[in-house]
């Protein structure tokens, strides 16, 4: 019976997802169906929906939202790119890394990949064409740093993911920090050697700029670090930083820059919660079918059966990563997040896997995924959005995809990357597995 419920489990998802069935319905009716087969009222189901509004951290997830549409109406993605530009275009290949970290910065800001390689790549890929950039590598670029910016505060997948996982959201964002910064540094790394090879002229540095550049942004340059240092520091909650972003976002951007008509908020408002309310509802209904698989002992029996073929934690954590990329490919970063981390979270723990470092490499394989064919979501946003084929684009990635393959083996199996800020900075508590 537990073995037909698991293949059931997989193969609905899979075919929901791939037809395009919503996922509210996807889990809600599974979760409608296990509970039935086993005689138990469906009503709790409704039960775990009300527990959502008293998830510790869910208030940040509407007001984070909110921040990301603002900032994404207003011109500060405009700002941020000319001040990347200002300190970072003097280097060999300057603009191609002002594109990994000017993308890097709005994705967690936003939190959706889609809007970096829409705005972002949208201003960056002319000009790195009319710099003389070839059009392969610059295509290439663009959609590889779509999704850099997941594992960086106030990232939404991070705070989504230390809902389900129940981890301190601030270790995860302390633990992501240098991997993330691994991903950018190896690409710059490329980007850097394909300038020098193909000769591409760098900018000069110029303060005038920097100065110019800097003035221009100064209302967005205090908020990450007033996010960063607020959590880190344990001033302020994950609720408490989404409140006061969400408050700083409305004064600059509708007051001190214009940049929104306060009229106009009222839909941005609209816009997100929409959102923010559709991810609410997602929940509820993942919790519950949480319940029945945790009630099933799902995970314990998943367990026993690859404990036949995985003998130490580095086989499993080589399976999990090949496992992650193939979901990645096929669902949105948030479902996947919904989905497989109820299902892999005590099978880690078996394994003696840092939780932290598991949220690391969930989330550094779910970016990558992003790029792997042959339905990978930032493939096809950036071949609507630039008017190319996804075979074309998927050509363009090959590099940059390795690359970043290469960084999460880094991130997979040196777990100190993830974990010795952590321990530098004294937040380990004592109830993380080692």
């Amino acid at each position: 019976m537990e073995t037909i419920l698991i293949l059931v489990f997989i193969l609905l998802v899979l075919f929901g997802v791939a037809i395009g069935t919503p996922l509210f319905s996807i889990i809600g009716g599974l979760g409608l169906y296990f509970f039935s087969s086993i005689n138990t009222p469906t009503s709790v189901i409704i039960v775990e929906i009300g527990r959502v509004a008293n998830l510790p951290g869910i208030i940040a997830i509407p007001l984070f939202t909110f921040s990301g549409y603002l900032l994404a109406e207003s011109q500060a993605p405009l700002r941020l790119i000319k001040l990347s530009r200002a300190f970072l275009s003097w280097l060999p290949g300057g603009l191609g890394i002002v594109v990994l970290v000017g993308s890097a910065i709005f994705t967690a800001i936003t939190g959706a990949n889609a809007v970096a390689i829409i705005a972002i790549g949208g201003i960056l890929l002319p000009a790195l064409i009319g710099s003389g950039y070839d059009e392969r590598f610059s295509l290439g670029i663009v959609t590889a740093s779509g999704s850099l910016g997941v594992l960086f505060p106030p990232s939404l997948a991070v705070i989504i993911y230390s809902i389900f996982s129940q981890t301190d959201i601030v270790l995860l964002f302390i633990g992501g920090l240098l991997p993330g910064l691994l991903m950018i540094a190896l690409l710059g790394m490329y980007t850097v050697w394909y300038a020098r090879r193909a000769k591409m002229p760098s900018e000069p540095l110029s303060l005038k700029k920097i100065f110019e550049a800097t003035k221009e942004a100064k209302w967005e340059i205090p908020l990450p670090f007033v996010v960063v240092v607020g959590m880190f520091s344990g001033i302020i909650t994950v609720g408490e930083a989404a409140a006061i972003t969400a408050a700083y976002v409305i004064i600059v951007e509708c007051f001190l820059t214009r940049d929104v008509p306060f009229n106009k908020l009222t839909q941005v408002i609209i816009d997100s919660m929409m959102m923010a309310g559709a991810l609410m509802v997602i929940f509820g209904l993942a919790l519950g079918l949480t319940n029945f698989l945790v009630f099933q002992h799902i995970p314990e029996k998943i367990l026993d059966f690859l404990q036949q073929y995985f003998t130490n934690k580095y086989t499993f954590l080589l399976a999990l990563n090949v496992f992650l990329l193939i979901v990645g490919c096929m669902m949105d970063l948030f479902t996947a997040i919904l989905v497989v981390v109820p299902l892999i979270l005590p099978i880690a723990k078996s394994y003696g896997i840092d939780q932290v470092h598991l949220g690391v490499i969930f989330l550094s394989n779910l970016t990558i995924g992003f790029l792997t064919p042959p339905i990978g979501l930032d493939l096809f946003i950036a071949s609507m959005r630039f008017n190319k084929p996804v075979v074309e684009i998927f050509r363009a990635t090959i590099p940059f995809f390795i690359i970043l393959v290469i960084a999460l083996l880094i991130i997979t199996y040196w777990p100190t990357l993830s974990l010795i800020l952590i321990d530098v900075m004294g937040k380990r508590p004592p109830l993380i597995v080692i």
